[in-house]
């Protein structure tokens, strides 16, 4: 029987380390696909070196041909520049979107039948440009991001909450900016409502936090940005898609009229399973966040709009 086929597009650290977890969860093969001669190649080696230790069986390529990628199951987009301190996610626009462009162009005529889950920042506005440039139905086209937005505001809340951070459930919405929408509403300790264990101004702390979370680990790391946690995000979606297991996540997907946000693509919850996005799942939100979603998927859309198509 065949085994699933991922591949990830850009062997840096985000690149890297995804394909390491899902080699070690034995979810795929991996084709790990770089521009850089030589460093997919020898990260992969390093990888396969590793399984006698780790007793995982599946396997990895690494390549500068996107020869290597045809016929895969999923194809993830890490490939673009990262953020340096003092940027925002949109700077990065304009440059990523000529780089995401030509990878879409290579996977999508070797995969037609592929899921694509795009990383590259601004996250948003390149899945958008993944789902225009590759023709596919959008239900096989969307971002990682409110998972790692979601496992960074479950953190913070168990940091003030002082116990572990398995027993937090967080839902964190919106484009994956400086107007992500943390939905406190929806977001438990233990089963209980974290609204119910914690004052006002604290959660909003946390949610400034959580905003900021991206940028917190740039400035501290002055020369790239995260990657240990984003790689688990992108791991837990493709885990969902191969598996068909429908869990419900927080992913970049493509809407139409829910929360009354018209054909654009923006983070709201979403059961993934072996043929994409099986349903958007939109919740009850406070009017509080459903003003603050609306803020956020406005950006978005002015971002979109920059786009040249």
């Amino acid at each position: 029987m065949r085994k699933p086929k991922v591949t990830v597009v850009g062997a840096g650290f985000v690149g890297a380390t995804t394909a390491q977890r899902i080699l070690e969860k034995e979810l795929a093969d991996v084709v790990l696909m770089d521009v850089v001669e030589g460093m997919p190649q020898g990260k992969a080696l390093d990888m396969m070196e590793s399984a006698p230790i780790e007793g995982f069986s599946t396997a990895i390529v690494g390549t500068n041909s996107y020869d290597e990628t045809k016929d895969s199951d999923i194809v993830v987009i890490t490939a673009g520049l990262a953020r340096k301190p003092g940027m925002s996610r949109d700077d990065l626009q304009a440059k990523n979107a000529e780089i995401v462009g030509g990878i879409v162009g290579e996977v999508a005529s070797r995969s037609p039948k592929a899921i694509l889950i795009v990383v590259t920042n601004p996250l948003d506005i390149m899945t958008y440009l993944a789902w225009k440039k590759s023709g596919f139905n959008h239900r096989r086209v969307f971002g990682m991001a409110g998972v790692l937005d979601s496992a960074r505001y479950a953190y913070f809340l168990s940091l003030e909450l002082k116990m572990p951070p398995k027993e937090i459930e967080a839902v964190v919405l919106g484009g994956h900016g400086d107007l992500m929408v943390p939905a406190p509403e929806f977001s438990k300790a233990k089963g209980k409502p974290v609204t119910d264990l914690l004052p006002k101004e604290t959660i909003e702390a946390i949610n400034q936090r959580t905003r900021d979370g991206g940028a917190e680990i740039v400035t501290l790391l002055k020369t790239g940005s995260a990657y240990y946690a984003p790689s688990s995000s992108v791991t837990a979606m493709v885990e969902a898609i191969l598996e068909d297991t429908g869990r419900v996540l927080p992913c970049c997907v493509y809407l139409k009229g829910e929360y009354g946000i018209q054909e654009m693509y923006c983070g709201v919850t979403a059961s993934l399973g072996r043929e994409g996005v099986k349903k958007v799942i939109e919740l009850k939100l406070s009017s509080e966040s459903q003003a603050a979603l609306k803020q956020s998927a406005e950006h978005v859309k002015e971002q979109i709009a920059k786009l040249t198509l």
